[in-house]
């Protein structure tokens, strides 16, 4: 399968079942995309049929000359015999057997506070409630919750423990304690814990940062953008906007950490489009490391993404990956989660195909205990799995979760993203079209035009 595409000056070319990225001159483009239409899919490599090397010299006559047809011929094949385009997809069988093996569980989203100190209006979790009751997470509970990820992590050693909510700082004290007690099961069940924070800054202080920087191995802090879009969405309860308390602290910790093992994680709506232009706010308050994500909410609402906002979007993209490649080549670069795209040692096979292990790999656990397969399904009693007293009971869900992948789904099989995404978010799948094996199609064309500006901004660096 072969994705081709243009993009500020470059032309690239994209073998998708090899992995294989080429940025090549007019011509070669030109070949590969006539090529493309008409050469029957490959077991191995071999020579294009002579009648279809005479068809492709012909149709860019008109264009080309032809030394340039021969020699971009010369580097088709090239590319074929080292099998670097027109490959084969050899993963379906591989993903399936893959599938079939022992589930472990390798990370678990703690709940901590089903509470929170802001009214976000977008909020998925209702300011904390999840579709339920306002609770604090026990010691108790999250203690029973770590020896199930030891329990149920097989011969993984290291163990990821996110601390959610809400707001989890609203909980501190047994946040400190809860990794206490990891850090004292380490040795002895010979795992290493990885701990991670993700909050809204209001009650962040200097006792926090400090503790942080010592336990905490990635702090996502939440902060849309401009001050004008960051307090639309993000107030207090009582109207009062959060950007003026929460930008110092972040500011404060991004540079205790070094300006490493952070984000600044933002959420853009219909509002502001020109979301682009918070990521360079970001950038020009300071931070490196930083994400803004589309939000994900029901057509109705005012703020949603609807399908008429995409070329804006897509083109802020564009903008976007320009800009940040000036900034790059002028030393004053940042970080962007949706740009940072590894062409050469990223996730395993395995990983690609079958995304982020929510529902098998991956649990979140609310305040009482209860298990779900990610933080976005906590409430909805459908995919409720079982609970950190009896671990997983519900078994059929959790199957379903574990045969979710690029080939479960539809719209993937024929996509160039399959093995960039993983299939996307089984929760937006859900809440879209009812169904994990779907795909929420705006948030496909968001990605896919990610990829493409990541892979143009490899190219453009090059130079």
């Amino acid at each position: 399968m072969i994705h081709q595409y243009k993009n500020n000056g470059y032309d690239i070319v994209m073998d998708v079942n090899s992995g294989a990225v080429h940025v090549v001159e007019d011509v070669v483009y030109d070949a590969i995309a006539f090529l493309a239409e008409r050469l029957p899919e490959m077991e191995e490599p071999a020579p294009i049929p002579e009648a279809l090397v005479r068809e492709t010299k012909e149709a860019l006559a008109a264009s080309y000359s032809q030394e340039d047809i021969r020699e971009a011929m010369e580097d088709v094949q090239e590319l074929i015999d080292t099998e670097q385009l027109f490959t084969k997809d050899v993963y379906q069988d591989f993903v399936m057997d893959f599938k079939k093996r022992k589930t472990v569980v390798k990370a678990l989203c703690l709940h901590i506070a089903h509470d929170c100190n802001l009214a976000c209006r977008y909020c998925f979790a209702e300011e904390g409630e999840y579709h339920g009751r306002r609770a604090l997470m026990s010691f108790e509970v999250g203690k029973k919750a770590l020896d199930f990820l030891i329990a149920n992590s097989g011969n993984r050693r290291n163990l990821e423990v996110d601390f959610f909510g809400g707001e989890p700082l609203m909980n501190w004290e047994v946040v400190k304690q809860l990794v206490e007690y990891g850090r004292s099961q380490e040795e002895a069940h010979d795992k290493k814990f990885r701990f991670t924070l993700t909050t809204n800054g209001v009650l962040l202080n200097d006792e926090i940062m400090e503790f942080c920087n010592r336990e905490m191995s990635n702090v996502v802090m939440s902060l849309d953008g401009r001050k004008e879009v960051n307090d639309r969405m993000r107030p207090f309860r009582k109207g009062a906007g959060s950007y003026d308390l929460i930008v110092p602290k972040f500011q404060k910790f991004a540079e205790s950490r070094g300006q490493m093992n952070y984000y600044v994680r933002g959420t853009f709506t219909h509002y502001n489009l020109d979301f682009s232009k918070d990521v360079l706010h970001f950038a020009d308050l300071g931070f490196k490391q930083m994400s803004i994500e589309p939000v994900v909410a029901a057509p109705d609402e005012p703020y949603a993404i609807k399908e008429e906002d995409l070329p804006q979007i897509l083109e802020e993209y564009d903008k976007l990956a320009v800009e940040y490649v000036k900034r790059k080549k002028e030393g004053r670069g940042f970080n962007f989660f949706h740009f940072m795209l590894d062409l050469n040692q990223g996730p395993c096979v395995a990983k690609r195909l079958s995304g982020c292990g929510s529902g098998t790999e991956y649990l979140a656990v609310t305040p009482w205990g209860d298990l779900y397969p990610c933080h976005q399904f906590v409430g909805q009693e459908g995919f409720l799995l079982g609970n950190v007293d009896e671990g997983i009971t519900n078994t059929e869900v959790r199957d379903e979760f574990k045969m979710c992948n690029v080939y479960a789904k539809e719209k993937c099989r024929n996509c160039f993203a399959r093995f960039y995404c993983s299939g996307g978010c089984a929760a937006n799948s859900y809440n879209f079209h009812g169904s994990i094996t779907d795909a929420y199609d705006i948030g496909c064309e968001m990605q896919k035009k990610r990829i493409e500006c990541s892979i143009m901004i490899k190219a453009a660096l090059q130079d």
